[in-house]
């Protein structure tokens, strides 16, 4: 008899933004004539940088000729790409990572998810609340929970993040866990973490022998000085960090699809007679046995990003949705709203005191925009709805004056 993967089960009925294309796609079907402005899920709207589109037409005539087409490529990543990325994301801020230490992927939610193929079970977890869902979820394919109650599964350790603060959970807090999820800037608070922060994170994982799975693909929204923009910009991460990056939100590679993990020489686990084991040479394993690289045209994409002109028009686009925050947040502030994020991420954490599916509702129904409901990303997350700054300016001005209404 085949036996179906139960784990499955084990997770709510939706994930959240199905959900929430669920309920839009029903309200629309009811209201066709109806302007939705999506403010909801983190997807860009703006178009490719001219010179990101410009490597991409050089790339596809590449592979119109036998003499400059590419088949397969490295598992790991081009090393066009790789060096690139070690000079200007890491070499350039003093950072110490070599190329070869760098996965390049077709996205860091795949290798959020899949990083946790190369530990074992009954390894403890600790996430932040209100979290990225697919930190939970692919931990509870894998087994490694119980059944969920009441917004909470049972095996997980939970981080409360919440105003007081700052989002920013205190290591002490995750006592006895082997692994803790971390992203800064924040998704879906849009918080930031200090270098001081920080630091006390990896003391705390090298003092413990644990790792930290540190997300940050939102690095490229900080303009506050001082901000952290790597994990490995901490004395001693090297010893007890993964770090994973994307193209989606620094370049609007959402559709493109490319970003990178990195995992450095010498970062162990441990085996159960705890020799130390080391995670290169695993990830390595695991991309060369169910991964057959990212596009020779998404990476000569990515590359592009790195040159003068990519990254001045990389860096307006970014620019562009920044402004857009502050325009949305000032307006909510100024209705009565305490808002977290913005500044230094695209996304605002609006506290709206209420139910909040029930305000993702009444927003909907009453001024045609999508949030997404705080409670879709756990239990802390209830009382909060989370706004995206990826849109046009023309809608996010229309958004202010319905949210002047509605709210």
């Amino acid at each position: 008899m085949l036996h179906a993967n139960e784990n499955y089960s084990k997770i709510r009925a939706s994930y959240l933004f199905t959900e929430i294309a669920h309920r839009v796609s029903a309200y629309q079907a009811a209201n066709p004539d109806a302007k939705i402005i999506r403010l909801g899920i983190g997807d860009v709207t703006e178009p490719l940088a001219p010179a990101v589109v410009a490597a991409m037409h050089r790339a596809v005539d590449d592979e119109a000729a036998r003499g400059t087409f590419h088949g397969y490529g490295p598992e790991q990543g081009y090393a066009f790409l790789r060096e690139k990325i070690a000079e200007c994301d890491f070499k350039a801020r003093g950072i110490d990572v070599a190329a070869d230490e760098i996965f390049v992927s077709d996205g860091a939610k795949c290798d959020c998810g899949n990083i946790q193929e190369l530990f074992t079970p009954d390894v403890k977890i600790a996430v932040g609340d209100p979290v990225y869902p697919v930190y939970v979820d692919t931990n509870v394919m894998a087994g490694r929970t119980g059944a969920n109650d009441g917004g909470r599964y049972a095996g997980l350790v939970y981080l409360e993040c919440n105003a007081a603060n700052g989002f920013v959970p205190d290591p002490s807090a995750a006592a006895g866990c082997d692994i803790v999820y971390l992203c800064y800037p924040n998704n879906p608070t849009g918080a930031v973490a200090t270098l001081a922060d920080l630091q006390k994170w990896v003391d705390w994982a090298r003092a413990n022998k644990s790792l930290l799975l540190f997300d940050a693909a939102y690095e490229a929204f900080i303009r506050t000085p001082g901000i952290p923009h790597s994990i490995y910009e901490c004395k001693g991460a090297r010893e007890c960090a993964i770090e994973f990056r994307s193209y989606s939100k620094t370049a609007g590679f959402t559709g493109v699809r490319c970003g990178y993990s990195v995992v450095p020489k010498g970062l162990c686990a441990y085996a159960k007679d705890g020799s130390p084991v080391e995670l290169r040479p695993l990830w390595t394993r695991r991309q060369t046995t169910k991964f057959n690289g990212a596009s020779y045209i998404a990476q000569r994409g990515a590359e592009a990003v790195y040159s003068p002109e990519g990254a001045a028009q990389t860096k307006a686009t970014v620019d562009f949705y920044l402004e857009n925050g502050r325009l949305m947040k000032a307006a909510l502030e100024k209705l009565g709203y305490a808002v977290a994020g913005g500044g230094d991420s695209p996304y605002l954490w609006v506290d709206v005191k209420s139910d909040s599916w029930k305000a993702f509702d009444r927003l909907l129904e009453s001024a045609n925009i999508v949030v997404t409901p705080g409670a879709g990303f756990g239990r802390a997350g209830e009382g909060y709805i989370r706004i995206s700054s990826f849109n046009s300016r023309e809608n996010v001005l229309e958004a202010i004056e319905r949210f002047g209404k509605a709210l």
